[in-house]
Parts: C-alpha cells; sequence; structure tokens
C-alpha cells in the first residue's frame, strides 16, 4: 500500500547561556517503503559580542578605547576582525591571517589593537590623537568559519580648552591689570575659578552666577569678570589697585561636567606706577627748586 506522509518537527534546545539552538527536522516518506529520507538542518546563533555600554565620551586630541569582546575565545587560524565606521563603512582597523592591517590614511598609526589579547577574545580597539572627524559609530564584526557576530561603539568627542594671553604681564602699584581666560567648550561651563599659587580664590562663576562673596578678602571689591563678555567664553580677570602681594602666579580653572583644563598668568615687575613715577618727579623738581631757592638766598644776604 503506498502512502504519502510529512512531518515537519521543530525542536528548540535551550543549551546553557550559549543561546537557543533551533533544529528542524524533515520525515520524507517516499512511495517506496524501501526509501526513507530524513533532512535535518541546524541554525546555530552567531556569536555573542560584547560592546560598550554607553557613548564614549573622549577630550580632543585624547585617547580612547572602543570595547569588543567574545566570552569565548576563538582559534586564530580562522578569525577575521573588522573595526568599520558605520556611517561610511571605511576601514578602521583588520585582523586577519593572525596579522593586524589599517590602510586607511585617516586612521594609520592611530588605531591599534591589542595584540597580545586577541587570543583571549578581546578585540578592542585603541584609537590614539581623537580628531572632531572621529566622532561617529564604530562596527565591530568578528567571523568565524562557522559564525560571526558584531557589535557597535559610539565615540562623543567633547572639546575643552582654555587659553590665556602672554604668560607673564606687568602694572604697577595702584594700578589695574587684565589677567586672561579665553575657553572654548563644547559642553556647558559649570565653573570658571581664578586663583593664586597659594590657592586662595580671587573670584569664582558657578552654575551661570558670578559670586563675588567667594573671594578671599585680599582680593574682596578688587577683582571682576567682564559680565557682556562671559556668554563669548571670556572669562579674563580684571584686578584692580594691583599691590606688592599680588605679585605671582594667577590660574584660571575651568570646569564641565565631563572635564577641567586651566590656564595660568603670572603678574611680575610691580614697580611704581606712571603716576607715581610723575608725583616722584615732582617731589625732586620742587626739591631742587627749594634747594636752588636757598641758595640764592644765602648768596643774596652774604651780599
Amino acid at each position: 500500500m503506498r502512502s504519502l506522509l510529512l512531518v515537519f518537527i521543530s525542536l528548540y534546545v535551550v543549551v546553557g547561556s550559549e543561546g537557543i539552538y533551533s533544529l528542524h527536522g524533515l520525515l520524507n516518506t517516499e512511495t517506496s517503503s524501501r526509501s526513507n529520507l530524513i533532512l535535518f538542518t541546524l541554525s546555530v546563533p552567531g556569536l555573542q559580542v560584547e560592546g560598550p555600554s554607553g557613548p564614549l565620551q573622549v577630550q580632543l586630541g585624547d585617547s580612547v578605547l572602543l570595547p569588543c569582546s567574545v566570552r569565548t575565545p576563538v582559534p586564530l587560524e580562522e578569525l577575521e576582525v573588522e573595526w568599520r565606521r558605520s556611517d561610511s563603512e571605511t576601514l578602521v582597523l583588520l585582523f586577519q591571517d593572525g596579522e593586524e592591517r589599517g590602510e586607511e590614511p585617516e586612521f594609520r598609526n592611530r588605531a591599534h589593537f591589542f595584540t597580545e589579547e586577541i587570543s583571549r577574545g578581546n578585540f578592542s580597539l585603541f584609537l590614539t590623537d581623537v580628531t572632531p572627524a572621529d566622532a561617529g559609530t564604530y562596527r565591530c564584526s568578528v567571523h568565524t568559519e562557522k559564525e560571526s557576530g558584531d557589535t557597535t561603539a559610539l565615540i562623543s568627542v567633547v572639546r575643552l580648552v582654555v587659553s590665556g594671553g602672554a604668560r607673564a604681564v606687568s602694572a604697577g602699584l595702584g594700578e589695574d591689570v587684565i589677567l586672561s581666560c579665553s575657553v572654548d567648550s563644547s559642553e556647558q561651563i559649570e565653573e570658571v575659578v581664578w586663583k593664586t599659587d597659594q590657592d586662595i580664590i580671587v573670584l569664582q562663576y558657578k552654575d551661570g552666577e558670578v559670586l563675588p562673596d567667594s573671594s578671599h578678602e585680599r582680593y574682596r571689591g578688587r577683582a571682576e569678570f567682564f559680565p557682556a563678555e562671559i556668554h563669548k567664553g571670556n572669562f579674563s580677570l580684571r584686578l584692580k589697585e594691583v599691590r606688592t602681594e599680588d605679585k605671582g602666579d594667577f590660574m584660571c580653572e575651568v570646569h564641565t561636567s565631563l572635564l577641567s583644563a586651566s590656564t595660568t598668568v603670572l603678574l611680575e615687575d610691580l614697580g611704581l606706577s606712571l603716576l607715581h613715577v610723575l608725583i616722584l618727579l615732582l617731589c625732586i623738581i620742587a626739591a631742587l627748586l627749594a634747594l636752588s631757592l636757598s641758595s640764592f638766598m644765602c648768596l643774596k644776604m652774604r651780599g
């Protein structure tokens, strides 16, 4: 008796933490009782590739580590790992045939694997001298003869550059002097504080407000910002009526939620101000006139 029987079986088996294996069996009984064919297909999940838990924020010019790893090491002879920019598909770095390769000029000599860690399943990328163009999403793809997997990492480049004017500025006693501090930041500025080399607070800006009461008594009423310039990143300090004890280094420290940077200005040559020089000259001239008049009177009395 001829019969046609088609049975479709789907079996799902959970294997530890490695994932779910799907086993499909197809039993096909031919018209001939002597011909039974059983076909099985095994669908295996991809590699479990682990990456960073969130965006990677890095300062311009610094280095950044882009994590990429698997829990179970993969034989090197069948391993291929490639890092690419997701937006442009630019190849950043490749590990193939047991060697590290990278030909793109923009990443040459800046992108590296930790070669000794690859055999342990660590394929993290180390990128140095970060530039604004490096911001974006990167994909780490891991391939073997039988399976593959990938993960992504997002680089967010932040910027905080603090610069001053001349390394040293001069002022006469009693004069006013400006100590320069310019801030270029991609993040919101949370705090700017001017301090002396003795860690004495000269003036502080915090959470959008100038805090004159934060000044040490030595500088209270003598130190001020330029309010109209703050939104431009200009945190230069005007120090009024310079005194002898003001001589030394002044530091402008800038803080965001992620970064900190500073610049230093030296206040030196606290000599006599122009006014003091003029007063001194007048005193000398008056003394000479008095001496001349006295000599004239003496000579006249003798005559």
